[in-house]
């Protein structure tokens, strides 16, 4: 297959529907949606090496050929990639010397006989290998595989609510623990209908909706060749609280707010006379301050439900 005719699979996490798309699907869904770390297709590239002027001795330096797969038996990619080589002997601040650059597809490099490291990266998801060069005869072409896929993640809430992407982030961690008990994480604030290019494995992913408590946790597994679309499922709403004299009247204005959990939490507070946050399902106790006065409320939050908290003013 082609490098990126990939078989996707759709996972609603919590409940775990599966839905298979098929390889064309999965190749134009790599085109369409926005990506992480992408980079416009390009030839083939050769590493820079100065002119040296007519009369120079011609240099020992020898072309190496160098392409990447998602997968062993995959097709050569062509767009997308990031190639670096070092040398693996560490300069004066400890780091690898960089030798060559390329981006895009495969890649040539003009290597003057000795040792190296070759590194390829398609956005989270990179491989590198060692290389000789040696002094006499020809090297066969160098080929990286990446073992990678993709992953593409989205969420929901009630029945089957799909929620706005403005509303939504994601961050991915390691699926194992470290030994003081936290996952590394690998990449922060992602956004929804994002392909996150990844070495195939299992990864722990947290979902929020809005930035109060709506909080998701889920383990999904990014196959080698394959683009993977993840739903999460929230169990939240939208609430809209205000403080009006008479009910259905004006949001009274200078009204400081906080929202409290059945157990006494404080889980949001405010100085707006409409405040609009995003509450995970549960039961919860509006407090509102204005001037020398405080009102409160109980209300209930239900899952995919939007609804409006009045608090009524008293003389």
């Amino acid at each position: 297959m082609s490098c990126l005719s990939l078989v996707g699979r759709h996972l609603h996490v919590v409940a775990f529907v599966a839905l298979s798309v098929s390889a064309a699907q999965a190749q134009d869904a790599f085109k369409t949606f926005k990506q992480l770390d992408s980079t416009a297709k390009m030839p083939k590239l050769n590493a820079f090496s100065p002119n040296l002027g007519a009369n120079a001795v011609p240099s020992p330096a020898k072309t190496v050929a160098f392409e990447a797969k998602l997968t062993s038996d995959g097709g050569a990619m062509q767009q997308g990639l990031s190639w670096r080589v070092f040398s693996p002997i560490p300069g004066p601040d400890g780091k690898l010397p960089l030798v060559a650059t390329a981006e895009g597809g495969s890649a040539d490099f003009q290597l003057m006989p000795g040792e190296y490291f070759v590194n390829v990266a398609f956005g989270r998801a990179g491989a590198t290998k060692k290389l000789t060069v040696p002094g006499s005869g020809d090297l066969e072409k160098q080929v990286l595989v990446l073992d990678a896929g993709g992953m593409i993640l989205n969420a929901v809430t009630g029945a089957d609510i799909r929620i706005p992407a403005k509303d939504l982030k994601f961050d991915v961690y390691a699926a194992e623990a470290k030994d003081d008990g936290e996952r590394g994480l690998l990449m922060a604030d992602v956004d929804a209908n994002t392909i996150v290019r990844l070495n195939a494995g299992t990864y722990h992913i947290v979902s929020e909706y809005g930035d109060v408590n709506a909080v998701v946790r889920a383990d999904i597994k990014v196959e080698a060749g394959k683009l993977t679309e993840a739903t999460i499922q929230h169990r939240a709403a939208q609430i809209n609280l205000k403080l009006v004299s008479e009910a259905g009247g004006e949001a009274i204005a200078d009204t400081a707010w906080s929202v409290l959990t059945s157990s006494g939490d404080i889980v949001a507070e405010s100085v707006s006379a409409y405040p609009s946050m995003v509450l995970a399902e549960g039961e919860y106790t509006a407090i509102a301050r204005n001037k020398d006065k405080i009102y409160q409320k109980d209300f209930q939050v239900e899952a995919g439900r939007s609804s409006a908290v009045e608090l009524l003013l008293t003389k």
